[in-house]
């Protein structure tokens, strides 16, 4: 471990939290006290305030365990990661690992559990970022999501035929995605 730098991650699952056999889930248990989840109340039915201080409560948690703190997100917890990042633009993160952020104007967005997330924009990030997508995406299209990472001004990696990038991908512990991550945290 000598020389390289600790990172502690926080884990940003979209709604419903992530499962058993999500890729995010088995990262954290790999990971083990160097990651930390949100914990929002309002799993099912998403509240964009109530995400991003869960956000604020897992980074602050996180930064005290480690120096560097990356976000690691999927799906509607792009939004919260970038809707917090927005929001504290000085915080010193490492990164943001934004995997398969749904489209809020597309058609399969879900309008009505996550009312509140519509109207959110992609802004430029203050930290280096990634965005990844699968090009069968049902919750986004390639186009809006590669538009996304240039608005973010993040790197954008197509992942091909992956659908959500969710545990119905089959994915297991994606590796991957660790390898895509691990090229985000490399200094």
């Amino acid at each position: 471990m000598k020389g390289r730098a600790v990172v502690a991650y926080v884990i940003i699952p979209g709604i419903g939290g992530s499962d058993g056999r999500h890729w995010q889930t088995l990262w954290e248990r790999d990971w083990g006290a160097s990651a930390v989840r949100i914990s929002p109340d309002s799993w099912s039915a998403p509240d964009l305030d109530d995400w991003v201080g869960a956000v604020q409560e897992a980074y602050e948690e996180a930064s005290g365990r480690d120096g560097r703190v990356v976000l690691v997100a999927h799906s509607l917890g792009c939004w919260a990661a970038s809707a917090w990042l927005d929001g504290n633009p000085s915080s010193p993160t490492a990164g943001a690992f934004l995997v398969a952020p749904p489209d809020p104007r597309g058609p399969a967005f879900p309008r009505r559990a996550a009312a509140s997330f519509v109207e959110v924009s992609a802004r430029p990030l203050p930290c280096p970022a990634l965005v990844v997508g699968g090009t069968d995406d049902p919750y986004c299209s390639l186009e809006a999501a590669a538009g996304f990472a240039e608005r973010w001004e993040a790197r954008w990696h197509p992942a091909g035929a992956r659908g959500h990038i969710n545990s119905d991908s089959g994915l297991g512990p994606w590796l991957h995605g660790r390898e895509l991550l691990d090229s985000l945290t490399r200094r």
